[in-house]
């Protein structure tokens, strides 16, 4: 197993765990769904990058690079911790 995965895991599990004790069952569910696609491109970002066809009307025509994929990924599982870490700022 890489480094991607495991850190990935670490910190979904983390969004979920929070999710669950701030909120309840159906709040960490929702964080689950919300975390399957950047998730999903951590771990299979070759898989994904390499796709061609139709999504939601439009044409990929050329594969994407993993890595690039990967990236994307890290971007958005990371978005709210970063937003999170700006706003404790901005107030304290």
């Amino acid at each position: 197993m890489d480094w991607n995965r495991i850190l990935s895991a670490i910190v979904a599990l983390v969004y979920v765990g929070g999710a669950y004790v701030g909120g309840d069952a159906g709040a960490a569910l929702e964080v689950v769904v919300g975390l399957s696609l950047p998730v999903a491109c951590i771990w299979f970002g070759d898989e994904m990058g390499g796709y061609l066809g139709i999504i939601r009307g439009r044409v990929i025509t050329t594969k994407s690079p993993g890595m690039f994929v990967r990236f994307g990924g890290w971007l958005i599982l990371l978005l709210p911790l970063v937003i999170g870490t700006i706003m404790f700022l901005k107030h304290k």
